[in-house]
């Protein structure tokens, strides 16, 4: 009897769980769909977007939609995104990861209570930091904000030693961002919704882990916008 009693009660509890992790995963979904969203309406813009060359030599890219500005906290800020790094022969770009960028306040200077923010991250060294589950931008890795303009001049030394190129738009204004202290770590959990099990962004890239329906889209953009990285 107390066998047959506790079965409709786990059944109920089980069944109650469910809606959340299908939830999660449409969230998660959702939120990928958008940051191609992103990409598409930053790259577009022949005189206002990111400079094309700078594309074609990125090692990773870093995409946060609405980044959120902290209401109570001066200067704090959260945001989910994802990235996607080039294979070792530089023609095709990784499934997607997903990470979190949290605090930082130097440089985050257009308003808006919601911000997208996309990073281009230029060289090697810079791709093994965001693949390690944490670091903070500006004291392990080089920061600068990225020029405007698909023809702006990206030979400054400044752009040249950064490691990470980032820009913001907020109502409709895009700039270059510069996220000093800001930390930028790994979403197991968001990683998990989309692959349905525990993942870090290193296995996803290294391995080349199977790109679900939902990231093709962004995969498209990247390749489109840069297939190939020159030698």
């Amino acid at each position: 009897m107390k066998l047959s009693k506790s079965i409709p009660f786990v059944a109920i509890s089980i069944a109650a769980c469910l809606p959340l992790v299908a939830e999660d995963a449409k969230d998660t979904a959702a939120r990928l769909k958008e940051a191609t969203t992103v990409f598409h309406e930053v790259t577009d813009a022949p005189d206002k977007g990111i400079p094309a060359d700078l594309i074609s030599r990125a090692k990773c890219v870093v995409i946060v939609p609405s980044l959120k500005k902290g209401a109570f906290i001066v200067g704090a800020k959260y945001g989910k995104g994802f990235m996607s790094c080039r294979g070792s022969n530089d023609m095709s770009w990784s499934a997607p990861g997903a990470v979190r960028v949290e605090g930082g306040s130097v440089g985050f200077q257009i308003g808006g209570s919601e911000t997208d923010v996309v990073m281009l991250v230029m060289n090697t060294r810079g791709a093994q930091k965001l693949l390690e589950s944490k670091f903070t931008l500006g004291a392990e890795g080089e920061v600068a904000a990225g020029p405007v303009g698909r023809n702006a001049s990206a030979n400054t030394d400044a752009k040249m030693a950064a490691e990470i190129l980032s820009w913001s738009r907020s109502r409709g204004v895009f700039a270059g961002l510069a996220l000093q202290g800001a930390t930028l770590r790994e979403d197991i959990e968001a990683n998990e919704a989309m692959y349905g099990e525990k993942i870090s962004n290193k296995d996803i890239v290294t391995k080349w882990h199977k790109k679900t329906d939902a990231a093709t889209d962004l995969i498209a953009a990247l390749n489109r916008y840069s297939p190939v990285r020159d030698k």
